[in-house]
């Protein structure tokens, strides 16, 4: 399974709601760098990146959009 990045963020908020959403639509989703943003502490440098399927990438950010989620991607 190939996955690509849908969102990478500082906002502590944002992949919340992103995951919420996707999920209420059938999307899988998948945070990276979890870990390295804890360990940086809450200075936020070190975004958190969410990804999905390559073959939802185009659905995820249609679906993110239409719910008003602000992003860039």
């Amino acid at each position: 399974m190939v996955m690509e990045e849908l969102l990478g963020t500082n906002d502590i908020t944002l992949i919340p709601l992103a995951r919420a959403v996707l999920e209420d639509e059938g999307i899988a989703s998948f945070e990276l760098d979890v870990n390295m943003s804890i360990l940086e502490g809450s200075i936020g440098i070190l975004p958190r990146r969410l990804m999905v399927r390559s073959h939802e990438l185009d659905e995820a950010r249609r679906v993110l959009r239409d719910y008003g989620v602000k992003f860039e991607g």
